[in-house]
C-alpha cells in the first residue's frame, strides 16, 4: 500500500523522513565514505549535504515577502520582471592601456565584435591625480591602465565613438570628480544633449580608505567631492550614475562574500546620510545609486549574495529611508569576474573560473557583466584573450539556456537558505557600523579593514594547509619551466610620447584661461560650494588632471593612513 503523502510538506515530518534518511547514508558511507574534506563555502560558511523544505521553516520564509516576483519588491530574483529576456545584461569588458589612441583601437574592436558597453581603465598615474610628466608617474603612464592627463587625452580617447549611442564606466575614485567633468565636456563637444549621456562613475571613495588604497584627500571632503558630483548628476545628467558602490575591490583584498556585501551596503548607506545632510530628498538621487559587486569562485554563495543584496537594499531604502519611488529600491549592479582568483600557473585553468563566475554572475541576476581575460595576472590582456573573455558571455547568453529563465535557482531549497544565512550575516555586520555612529566613523576606527585583513589570513593558512584548493597552486600543479602564453608589452614610448604631448598642450593653451578657472576652483572649494561647474570650466581651459587635482590638495590636504598592527 502507498504511503500517505497528504502531510508530505509539513517541516516535523520532513525531518523525521530525514533522519531515516540519514541513518541510511550511515550505512551507505561504510562503503563510499565522504572525502577527506571541510564542506564550506569559499567564505567558510558550513554547506549541508541535502537541503529540504525544513531548512526554510526555521527562517519564517514567506514567498511573498521574502522572493516574490522579479522586478517587484523585494527584488530578491532580480529589478527586471522578464530579465533576460527582455535584455540582456550589458557586456562591458574592462580595457584602457598604454595611450588613448591605443585604448580608442581596443574600444571599438570590442564594439565591432558585438560589446554592448564601454568599461574604462585608467593607469596608476590617473587613478592618484597626477599628470604623466609628474616625477612620481615615472615608469607607471600606461601601464595598469589609459593615460589621461587632459580633456584632450579624453577627446582621443573617445575619438569616433558617439558617446550618445553608448554607455560608458569609467573605473576610477579620488579623482574622479576631474574625469567625470572632462567625460562630460567631450559629450558636449560632441553635441549629445544631457539626457542622453548614460553610464556610471565609480567615484566610490570610501571602499579606498578600507581595501584599495587609491586616495587623495582625507576621508570627508572626499565623501564631500562624491555627494557634489551626484547633486549635480541627478540635476542636469538624469540617466547618469554618478555613483557606483564598489564591493569588488573589498572582495578582492580578501574579504569573504559575507563581508563585502556588508561593507558595501554600509557605503552606500553612507553616501545616502551624506547626500540628505546636503538637503537632498531621497528619491532625487537614490534611483542613480549603482553597485558593483566581484563574482567569486563559489557557485551558489556568489548567487546567494547577489540576491541577499538587492532583498537587503530594497528593505533598507523603504524601512530606514521611507523612500516612495520603486526605483529608489531597485540595488541595480555591475559585476566581475575575481581578479584575485586568477592564477599565472597554468593560465589557461582562468578561461574556466571565469566561465563559472561569469555563469553565478548571470543565474545571480547581475545587470552588466565584465569578464576577466585569462592573461591579466602576467600583464594587460592581449586583443586574443580578451575576445576569448567577451566571447565567454555571448555563449552564455546566446547558447546555454541560462538566460530564457528569470531566476531559474529561485525555490532551490540550497539556495533560498543560503540566501537567508548571507543576508542575516550581512546585516549582523550593518547592526555593527550603525553602532559605531556609520561607516565613515567604522573606517576611522580600521574596522573593516581589520575584519578583511583577518580573513585574508585566515583563507591564506586555508591555501597552505591544502584546506582550500587553487588548481595548479597547491593541488594538480605541474613545471612550468616557461611563460606558456603571448602578453601584452607597453613600450617605454607611450610615456614619452604621453610627455611631448602635455609639452605641446601647455604651450598652446591660453595661460590667462586655464589660470583664472584653477583660481575659481580652488576659491570654490574653501567657500565649501559644489565644484562640478568650477571644474568643468577647469577642463575645457586644458587645466590637467594633476593642476586641478593639486589646487584642491592645497584646500583639503591629503590623506595619511595610520598604521595598524
Amino acid at each position: 500500500m502507498a504511503e500517505d503523502q497528504s502531510d508530505g510538506n509539513n517541516p516535523a515530518k520532513i525531518r523525521a523522513l530525514q533522519k531515516d534518511w540519514e541513518n541510511r547514508l550511515k550505512e551507505s558511507e561504510k562503503k563510499f565514505p565522504p572525502r577527506p574534506a571541510k564542506f564550506t563555502t569559499l567564505s567558510d560558511m558550513e554547506v549541508p549535504l541535502l537541503s529540504t523544505p525544513a531548512d526554510l521553516e526555521g527562517e519564517k520564509f514567506d514567498f511573498t515577502k521574502d522572493l516574490g516576483f522579479p522586478g517587484e519588491y523585494p527584488f530578491t530574483r532580480g529589478v527586471q520582471r522578464n530579465m533576460y529576456r527582455g535584455k540582456l545584461w550589458t557586456m562591458r569588458q574592462f580595457a584602457g592601456f598604454a595611450s588613448a589612441e591605443e585604448t580608442n583601437k581596443r574600444f571599438k574592436l570590442l564594439l565591432g565584435h558585438g560589446q554592448t558597453g564601454l568599461s574604462t581603465a585608467f593607469d596608476m598615474p590617473t587613478l592618484m591625480g597626477l599628470d604623466a610628466d609628474s616625477p612620481r608617474s615615472r615608469g607607471e603612464v600606461g601601464k595598469c591602465g589609459v593615460a589621461v592627463s587632459s580633456l584632450e587625452d579624453m577627446e582621443r580617447l573617445f575619438s569616433g565613438i558617439p558617446l550618445g549611442d553608448v554607455t560608458t564606466s569609467m573605473t576610477i575614485n579620488g579623482p574622479a570628480i576631474v574625469i567625470l567633468c572632462m567625460y562630460l565636456a567631450v559629450a558636449e563637444k560632441q553635441g549629445v544633449p544631457r539626457e542622453k549621456v548614460k553610464g556610471t562613475l565609480q567615484n566610490d571613495i570610501l571602499k579606498e580608505y578600507i581595501a584599495q588604497k587609491e586616495w587623495i584627500y582625507p576621508v570627508l571632503p572626499a565623501v564631500k567631492l562624491v555627494v557634489d558630483t551626484i547633486e549635480y548628476g541627478s540635476k542636469y545628467y538624469p540617466n547618469w550614475n554618478t555613483i557606483s558602490v564598489s564591493g569588488y575591490h573589498i572582495r578582492e583584498a580578501g574579504a569573504t562574500a559575507v563581508q563585502e556585501l556588508a561593507f558595501t551596503l554600509a557605503d552606500g548607506l553612507a553616501y545616502i546620510d551624506s547626500c540628505l545632510e546636503r538637503g537632498m530628498k531621497i528619491d532625487e538621487f537614490a534611483p542613480r545609486l549603482s553597485f558593483f559587486f566581484d563574482v567569486h569562485n563559489d557557485f551558489f554563495e556568489e548567487i546567494a549574495k547577489f540576491r541577499a543584496a538587492r532583498r537587503i537594499w530594497a528593505r533598507l531604502m523603504r524601512e530606514r529611508y521611507q523612500a516612495q519611488d520603486p526605483k529608489s529600491w531597485m540595488l541595480r549592479t555591475h559585476a566581475q569576474t575575481a581578479g584575485v582568483s586568477l592564477t599565472a600557473q597554468q593560465p589557461y585553468n582562468n578561461i574556466v573560473r571565469v566561465a563559472i563566475q561569469a555563469l553565478a554572475g548571470i543565474l545571480g541576476g547581475t545587470n552588466s557583466l565584465h569578464t576577466n581575460s585569462m592573461d591579466e595576472t602576467l600583464a594587460l590582456p592581449t586583443d586574443e584573450s580578451v575576445m576569448i573573455a567577451l566571447r565567454t558571455q555571448q555563449i552564455i547568453a546566446e547558447e546555454s539556456g541560462v538566460a530564457n529563465v528569470a531566476d531559474p535557482l529561485g525555490g532551490s531549497y540550497f539556495v533560498e537558505s543560503l540566501t537567508n544565512q548571507v543576508e542575516k550575516q550581512a546585516l549582523e555586520y550593518i547592526r555593527k557600523i550603525d553602532e559605531m555612529g556609520g561607516m565613515i566613523k567604522a573606517i576611522e576606527r580600521g574596522f573593516p579593514q581589520a575584519e578583511i585583513a583577518n580573513s585574508a589570513y585566515h583563507f591564506q593558512r586555508q591555501l597552505e594547509t591544502k584546506e582550500k584548493v587553487m588548481v595548479g597552486v597547491n593541488k594538480h600543479s605541474v613545471h612550468e619551466s616557461k611563460r606558456t602564453i603571448e602578453t601584452l608589452y607597453i613600450d617605454r614610448a607611450v610615456e614619452e610620447r604621453q610627455v611631448e604631448q602635455l609639452r605641446e598642450l601647455r604651450k598652446k593653451r591660453s595661460a590667462k584661461e586655464y589660470e583664472n578657472s584653477l583660481r575659481i576652483v580652488k576659491e570654490a572649494a574653501q567657500a565649501g560650494q559644489n565644484l562640478m561647474e568650477p571644474i568643468i570650466g577647469a577642463v575645457k581651459a586644458y587645466a590637467t588632471l594633476q593642476e586641478i587635482c593639486d589646487k584642491l590638495r592645497e584646500v583639503y590636504g591629503e590623506y595619511r593612513e595610520a598604521g595598524s598592527f
